[in-house]
């Protein structure tokens, strides 16, 4: 094979990868479209001061990770200016949260963003934070834009519970995307109701859980203090650097590599086969910010 026919068939691909993947943002504001051939931007940010002594969320922490996440995701001085590019006055913005009783979306999380939403001028009547009642909800079945926050663990069905996963709610037959190991959960992403909308992803690395057996398995020895948050307005990018933190935290805590089981391939093909985003490493601009021991990638 010649390398110009190597080269055309790669744009060809890059370049259907692209349209498919900027077609999932169509109703996004244009500077947070994926544009061809760049890196997918996340940012880690860690505190080594978040959890009281009580293992609870400080709320000011919380507001000021966030804040310096979300303007350094979208390289502004200052996070409202930030938050201004991503909702506007006239949107009417879901939350869609998660609220596993074990390990739930802090409500120190939902408050940062609700405020900072409202901050950029939505009206707190326009702003809705839900869970399982997304299909019922007013103003998620209205929503312009969506805001996509849960915590990261381990799965049994799907490996990890990302925010790639987090959308299932959305299906009136959830239990029909569990198949092959949640392979195809990016599929929900082209919902109408999902479609272009969603503005920010927040992976919630605060106590992750890093190991599980069987369904609906909690365990606190499978828990640590890695106080830290993932941002990013790619979902694929964002879950697989949290696999990545996972894999390396069972690496160290087990002394072996152990994968996870099942294998989360639904984070992956949501970039190969569904052009959600970006999975692969090399295509990732990691951001670190903050605290930096033990940061495990």
């Amino acid at each position: 094979m010649s390398n110009r026919t190597h080269t055309r068939r790669d744009f060809l691909k890059n370049a259907a990868a692209s349209a498919a993947a900027g077609a999932l943002f169509l109703n996004a504001p244009e500077e947070l479209a994926p544009q061809a051939g760049a890196k997918s931007r996340v940012i880690l940010i860690r505190n080594r001061n978040l959890l009281d002594a009580g293992g609870a969320p400080r709320k000011e922490v919380v507001r000021q990770m966030l804040d310096d996440a979300v303007a350094s995701l979208l390289g502004e001085k200052e996070p409202l200016t930030a938050w201004r590019r991503l909702v506007k006055p006239s949107d009417v913005v879901g939350v869609k949260t998660n609220e596993w009783s074990y390990l739930r979306t802090p409500v120190e999380v939902e408050d940062a963003i609700k405020r900072r939403i409202m901050d950029a001028g939505v009206p707190a009547g326009n702003i809705s934070i839900s869970d399982r009642g997304v299909r019922g909800d007013d103003i998620f079945e209205k929503a312009t834009a969506l805001v996509n926050v849960r915590p990261m663990r381990t799965h049994h069905w799907a490996g990890v519970g990302s925010l790639i996963k987090n959308y299932i709610v959305f299906s009136r037959l959830p239990f029909t995307h569990h198949g092959d190991s949640c392979a195809d959960l990016a599929e929900i992403w082209s919902f109408p109701e999902i479609r272009g909308k969603t503005r920010l992803n927040i992976l919630v690395m605060f106590t992750p859980l890093f190991h599980g057996i069987g369904p609906h398995h909690f365990n606190r020895t499978y828990v640590w203090p890695y106080q830290g948050l993932l941002v990013g307005t790619d979902p694929v990018a964002v879950d697989s650097t949290g696999v990545r933190i996972l894999l390396a935290k069972r690496r160290r805590y087990f002394r072996e590599d152990r994968p996870l089981s099942p294998p989360p391939k639904h984070v992956f093909l949501a970039d190969t086969r569904h052009h959600l985003g970006t999975a692969d490493p090399n295509r990732i601009e990691l951001v670190k910010l903050g605290w930096k021991d033990d940061v495990l990638i």
